[in-house]
């Protein structure tokens, strides 16, 4: 397949527009919505308000539900420039990548017309219900089931991990309803609002600070037919599609780019008495950022067919991921040489320390990078 990387003629006028909404609606110290300062979660809600009355939260979408239909170019450009400027729509990543499209593969009309306007106004924060104690990497071995009672479920068990379930309305959660010959059969996706009575929430703290990290409890929590996501049994085959939408729905070379070339403008005269060896660095990691960004663009080249293949978006994932953590590494470095005290320099200092936080959990976030290479692995040999 051949890529056109220059994304049409509109990106360019996109991404300038964008850049400018960015510097008028939010501030220049923000890094990201989840912080003990319940400020930055509003500023993210009214950002997230004001990109969609713009039509930009949902801008790939169909007109049906909500979008532009733009092009799946253009919608990179808006995840490109989000992550660049610390995700200031907060969590509304997770609706708007793969919530939002999956409900449109999968979803009934009564779902669609449910949960989709809502997303696409930026209205509503959606929690992953996957991970479990026993079953991070290996999901498939869950345990939290949902047993039939009369015309509904009863779901019992507990997640982990669970990013933003502290101030979620709605948790898209795997659950097992039957055991089959393979783990992977027997498991159901349920669309369950987190006003549901039997669900607890316990935050976890964590250097990447409040709300990221959760667990939830369930504790015959009622869930009715119309609450399941395609069809019931067949939830593994759709978490195939969600994990790589997911993987490559959070453009990370965007701020590890941005980060490194805001360095040497920082530094200003101090750029070139830094180490030769630590400039090196710097270079190589510019060119990791271009490589992670053409795979990514590959991966979605092939999404935008309605195809998904697993082993492509797990090569961007490990490229992205390696990219977050050596060019953390250098950056850290590059900061501690910006001695200035000024404004500019201590935000940047404060943006590599954020950057080199979230880094910690990159590996194991959204599948560790040890099954990435498992899931390449197969790919490439089932394509041999």
């Amino acid at each position: 397949m051949t890529v056109d990387f220059r994304m049409g003629p509109d990106a360019a006028g996109l991404r300038d527009d964008l850049r400018q909404l960015v510097a008028d609606e939010v501030p220049p110290d923000f890094l990201g919505a989840f912080t003990d300062d319940p400020a930055d979660l509003e500023i993210a809600q009214r950002f997230c308000r004001t990109l969609a009355e713009r039509g930009l939260l949902c801008l790939a979408w169909p007109e049906e539900f909500g979008g532009a239909g733009a092009s799946v170019w253009e919608q990179t450009v808006v995840r490109e420039e989000m992550w660049a400027h610390h995700e200031p729509r907060g969590a509304q990543y997770m609706g708007v990548n793969w919530v939002g499209p999956t409900i449109m593969r999968h979803g009934t009309e009564e779902q669609q017309r449910r949960h989709l306007p809502p997303i696409a106004r930026g209205e509503v924060i959606w929690c992953q219900g996957f991970s479990e104690p026993d079953a991070g990497s290996d999901l498939a071995s869950l345990r939290t089931s949902a047993r039939r009672d009369g015309d509904g479920w009863l779901v019992s068990g507990q997640k982990i991990w669970t990013s933003y379930a502290s101030m979620a309305q709605w948790c898209f959660l795997l659950a097992r309803t039957s055991r089959g010959e393979k783990k992977q059969q027997g498991l159901t996706i349920f669309l369950v609002p987190m006003s549901a009575p039997g669900i607890e929430v316990r935050p976890i703290r964590s250097i990447l600070g409040p709300h990221h990290l959760n667990e939830v409890f369930f504790d015959d929590v009622r869930v009715t037919e119309a609450d399941v996501l395609g069809t019931v049994g067949d939830g593994w085959r759709v978490v195939q599609e969600v994990l790589a939408f997911e993987r490559v729905g959070i453009a990370r070379y965007a701020r590890c780019e941005r980060l490194l070339l805001a360095a040497p403008e920082v530094l200003g005269d101090q750029w070139e008495r830094l180490p030769e060896q630590l400039r090196a660095g710097w270079s190589r990691m510019l060119v990791h950022c271009r490589r992670a960004r053409l795979l990514a663009y590959r991966v979605l080249a092939v999404q935008s067919t309605g195809r998904v293949r697993p082993g492509d978006a797990a090569a961007y994932r490990i490229a992205v991921t390696r990219l977050d953590q050596d060019s953390a590494a250098v950056l850290t470095e590059i900061a501690t040489c910006a001695v200035a005290d000024d404004d500019r320099t201590r935000r940047f200092r404060r943006a590599v320390e954020d950057h080199w936080r979230y880094t910690n959990a990159s590996t194991v976030a959204s599948g560790s990078i040890e099954m990435q290479r498992i899931l390449l692995a197969r790919s490439l040999m089932a394509a041999s």
